[in-house]
C-alpha cells in the first residue's frame, strides 16, 4: 500500500537533516584537526627557534603534513643577536679578545715608540727621484717587504717569539745579537734600537708579564724593534701569526705615512698603496713563519744605499 504523502515528506526531511548533521559534524572535526595541527606546528617552530638561539645554529626547515591541509613548510632562521639580548664582543673568547686588544694597542701609531720620526731611507729615495707617485712607492715598499728589511725583521720576530716561548735564553741572546748586526746603516740602527728600547720600557711599565724582565736581561745587547715585539708577545701568550701580520701592517703603514708627507700623497692615495700591499704583507708573513735564520738575506741594495746616504742629506724631516 502506498505510503501517505505526509509520511513520505517526514521521512525525506529526517534523511536530509541527518545528512546535513553528518556533514556539519565532519566539517567541525576537520576544523578542529586543522587548528590542532596549526597549534602543534607553531609550537614546534617556537621551540626550534629557541634551540637555535641557544646553539647559534643556521637555517632549519620544518615540513608538516596533515589530513586536513596540504604540506606546510616553515623556515626558521636563528639570529646571532637581538636588541633584547646581551651582546658579547663578537663572541670572542676572553683570551682572543685580550690578544686582539693588546696587538691593536702595541702596534698602534699612538703607542709611543717614535715610529713617526723615521722613514727607513724613503726620504732620500724621494729626493733622488726613485719615489715620485703611487706606482713607484708601491714598487719600492713591495721590494722592501719581500726582499729587504721587511722579511728580515719578520723572521727575527718569529725566531725571538719561539725562543722566548720555549724559555731558551741563550738562543734569544744569539738572535738579538744577529738582529742588531743585520742592520745596514747607522741611522737604521738608531731607528730599530730606539723603537725596541721604547717598546720594552713601556711594556714593562704598563704591560708587564711574568718572566719578561728575565728574558730581556738575558740578552747582552739592546733588543731591536722586531725582537722586542716578539719577546713581549710571547710572554703575553699572544698568538704568533696575528702578531706577525699586525707587526708588518704597522711597519708598512709607517712607511706609507712617511712617504705621504714627502711626495706628497693624499689620504686616499695612501690607502690605495696599503691595499696594493696587502698580498705582499701576507706573503712575507707566511715566508717568515716557515723560515729559519739560515734563510735571512737582503737584495734591496738601493734601499740600503738610501739609508746610508740619508745621513748626509742636506735637508731632512726624518731621523732615518
Amino acid at each position: 500500500m502506498p505510503m501517505p504523502a505526509t509520511r513520505m515528506a517526514t521521512t525525506t526531511m529526517r534523511t536530509t537533516i541527518t545528512a546535513i548533521t553528518t556533514t556539519i559534524m565532519a566539517m567541525i572535526a576537520m576544523t578542529i584537526m586543522t587548528i590542532t595541527v596549526t597549534i602543534i606546528t607553531a609550537t614546534i617552530t617556537i621551540i626550534m627557534i629557541m634551540i637555535m638561539r641557544m646553539t647559534m645554529g643556521t637555517i632549519i626547515t620544518i615540513t608538516t603534513t596533515s589530513i586536513a591541509t596540504i604540506p606546510t613548510t616553515t623556515t626558521a632562521t636563528s639570529m646571532l643577536m637581538t636588541t633584547n639580548e646581551r651582546v658579547d664582543a663578537g663572541d670572542l673568547a676572553e683570551r682572543e679578545a685580550a690578544a686582539l686588544y693588546r696587538l691593536m694597542t702595541w702596534l698602534s701609531p699612538a703607542f709611543p715608540v717614535g715610529g713617526f720620526s723615521y722613514s727607513s731611507g724613503i726620504e732620500w729615495a724621494v729626493e733622488a727621484g726613485d719615489i715620485t707617485d703611487i706606482a713607484t712607492l708601491t714598487d719600492w715598499l713591495d721590494a722592501m717587504l719581500g726582499d729587504g728589511s721587511g722579511f728580515c725583521d719578520a723572521t727575527f720576530l718569529v725566531q725571538a717569539y719561539r725562543a722566548t716561548e720555549a724559555g731558551e735564553e741563550t738562543s734569544l741572546r744569539d738572535i738579538a745579537e744577529l738582529a742588531s748586526a743585520f742592520v745596514p746603516s747607522r741611522e737604521r740602527q738608531l731607528e730599530t734600537a730606539s723603537q725596541g728600547r721604547a717598546f720594552i720600557d713601556i711594556s714593562r711599565a704598563a704591560w708587564d708579564a711574568e718572566g719578561l724582565a728575565a728574558m730581556v736581561a738575558a740578552c747582552s745587547t739592546p733588543l731591536v724593534y722586531p725582537v722586542a715585539v716578539g719577546v713581549v708577545a710571547a710572554k703575553h701568550s699572544v698568538p704568533l701569526a696575528p702578531t706577525l701580520h699586525a707587526f708588518l701592517h704597522a711597519l708598512v703603514s709607517n712607511w706609507i705615512s712617511a712617504a705621504s708627507r714627502l711626495i706628497p700623497l693624499g689620504q686616499t692615495d695612501s690607502q690605495r698603496v696599503l691595499v696594493r700591499l696587502e698580498a705582499a704583507v701576507a706573503a712575507t708573513a707566511n715566508r717568515a713563519l716557515n723560515a729559519t735564520l739560515d734563510d735571512l738575506g737582503s737584495a734591496t741594495f738601493r734601499a740600503d744605499l738610501a739609508s746610508l746616504r740619508h745621513e748626509t742629506q742636506y735637508t731632512r724631516l726624518f731621523r732615518s
